[in-house]
């Protein structure tokens, strides 16, 4: 197996190494079978985050997202209810609806455009955007520049050959990012709601109630994960699950015919080709998995991509189908005390996508040969590109 199999097609490799295997391109344990990747992830204890080879943590700085135990607990409590399904519902639903009409109009009497840059993409930049309290400035691109930079540098780190131009321009953005977020938390943003008032020198924010609270550096730092993995997982979600209707003739017809069945299309879509396809975790033990004898320090990847198509859990795995009964046990938000936050406000922003663009433009459908916009990526996976036409309103 290759690293570039695991990029383009990893599913028939991940299907011949279930349940777990040692994968020497990845200098890690693959982890690709159900039942033990949600050991894995329910088991911060024997298998932690918190390792210094953890990549995101060297360029943004310690978050929920590189923490475990209490130190976690801490970090992600200041952010939890912002994300409740209730307050995403409430507060950030009729922005989504109405960002996702703008771009939609936009492209509507073209006839044609890429649904992933289009829609998927600004629609995951601006609610993130919004959802911190950057709405004014610095504007998409930047933030998507700074986006490409951190992504560069944390892909650097991880790759173990790290540029020091690329580690620059990573922490060049990650400067720039975290003033902006310094600067502009409204007092409605969820930044500023996690964290509380300033003190009078404005270095840190407010204890929080009940809470031990966050210094101003860690709310940034946890701002920016949630800023970026908001815009590259949800974008994703989108990508992907259009890529899997307008492939699938039936299925469409299906979600056509009853749209209430949309949420489905996005939780199969989601089980087929997760957004992230791959988590990493440390062993602190030596330690047994589905028969592997895991020696303490060892990197445990658990793929994502390989437990969603685990057939003793999902029969048939490699068919898209939006009736499948269990789809929503898919484990494409994670599993455990590191479950995505998010997970809520990215369902209401790729379920309000894919049914607006479905019920706005007609006859929407693939521009280009079939199978040639395939989902790619060793860690996220999406299509590079997603060219659709339709018949535009006269």
């Amino acid at each position: 197996m290759t690293l570039a199999e695991l990029e383009m097609n990893p599913h028939p490799a991940l299907a011949r190494m279930r349940p777990v295997a040692w994968v020497p391109e990845l200098d890690a344990w693959l982890v690709t079978g159900y039942g033990p990747a949600v050991a894995v992830l329910r088991d911060p204890r024997t298998f932690t985050v918190d390792d210094p080879r953890f990549a995101t943590a060297r360029v943004v700085g310690p978050s929920m997202l590189s923490l475990d135990g209490e130190r976690h607990a801490r970090h992600r409590a200041a952010f939890t209810a912002g994300f409740r399904a209730d307050v995403v519902r409430e507060r950030l639903a009729a922005f989504v609806q109405t960002e996702t009409d703008r771009l939609v109009a936009g492209i509507a009497a073209g006839g044609a455009a890429d649904l992933r840059r289009a829609v998927a993409a600004p629609l995951s930049v601006a609610v993130m955007a919004h959802a911190l309290g950057l709405d004014d400035e610095p504007g998409i691109d930047t933030i998507l520049g700074w986006y490409a930079a951190i992504v560069a540098a944390t892909s650097a780190y991880a790759s173990g050959e790290p540029a020091a131009d690329v580690l620059e321009a990573g922490a060049a953005a990650f400067g720039e990012l975290s003033g902006h977020l310094r600067a502009a938390a409204r007092p409605d943003s969820l930044l500023a709601e996690a964290t509380g008032p300033r003190d009078a020198a404005g270095l840190e924010f407010g204890r929080l109630e009940g809470g031990a609270g966050l210094t101003l550096d860690e709310a940034v730092s946890n701002a920016a994960v949630l800023m970026f993995g908001g815009i590259e997982t949800t974008e994703a979600m989108i990508a992907n699950a259009m890529l899997h209707l307008l492939s699938s003739p039936d299925q469409l017809a299906l979600v056509r015919a009853n749209p209430g069945l949309v949420p489905a299309a996005v939780e199969e879509s989601l089980r087929l080709e997760p957004a992230a396809a791959v988590v990493d975790r440390y062993a602190t033990a030596d330690t047994e998995l589905a028969g592997a004898r895991i020696r303490a320090g060892d990197q445990v990847t658990v793929s994502i991509a390989g437990a969603n198509r685990d057939p003793d859990m999902f029969p048939g795995p490699d068919r898209f189908d939006v009736r499948r009964a269990n789809a929503a046990r898919h484990l494409a938000f994670a599993h455990g005390p590191h479950f995505c936050l998010g997970a809520h406000l990215a369902r209401l922003e790729a379920r309000v996508a894919v049914q607006t663009m479905l019920a706005r433009l007609p006859r929407l459908r693939m521009d280009g040969p079939q199978g040639s916009h395939q989902a790619r990526g060793l860690v996220f996976r999406k299509p590079p590109n997603l060219p659709a036409r339709w018949s535009p309103a006269r």
